[in-house]
């Protein structure tokens, strides 16, 4: 197996290039012609031979974090609860086709079981979610014609 060499130094224990003492223009002086291009033997198989090759950019910086595994996340905002209140004008039918409208992935068990909810206790959890998002749902709620309300939801879920 060959070694390319040109413009580059070969990564091998053994020095391809014999530099004169004080001579810092040797590497230079030997491949002047950039259109020529040299082929040396590598050294053996396992020790190191071989031309270095694009060079690969850590995604990580040094650190502890890196040193411990551990990643440095953006901050996640506090989930949020969006809450509905029970109302005595709406019909229950109308809640679960705005339920089922606003808030996405919900279906009709879950619309009826938080209508259920609301309308025996005069509460119930919609959905967690982050701030903005609960702001949203609870804005196109009242949009409709629903009481609702957003609390932060301590524990998580």
């Amino acid at each position: 197996m060959d070694t390319a060499i040109c413009g580059r130094v070969a990564l091998s224990p053994n020095p391809v290039f014999h530099p004169k003492p004080g001579d810092k223009y040797a590497l230079h002086k030997q491949c002047t012609n950039r259109s020529f291009f040299w082929s040396v033997p590598a050294a053996a198989a396992g020790k190191g031979g071989g031309v270095l090759d694009i060079p690969t950019r850590e995604k990580t910086k040094p650190g502890r974090e890196a040193e411990f595994g551990v990643r440095k996340s953006r901050k996640i905002s506090p989930p949020y609860r969006v809450m509905l209140h029970n109302d005595d004008y709406n019909k229950r039918e109308y809640v679960v086709q705005v339920l089922m409208k606003v808030i996405p992935g919900m279906t009709v068990d879950n619309a009826v079981n938080i209508m259920q909810e609301a309308h025996i206790n005069g509460l119930s959890v919609v959905i967690i979610c982050a701030q903005a998002d609960a702001e949203e749902h609870c804005t196109q709620l009242r949009g409709n014609g629903l009481r609702s309300s957003i609390e932060p939801a301590s524990g998580g879920c």
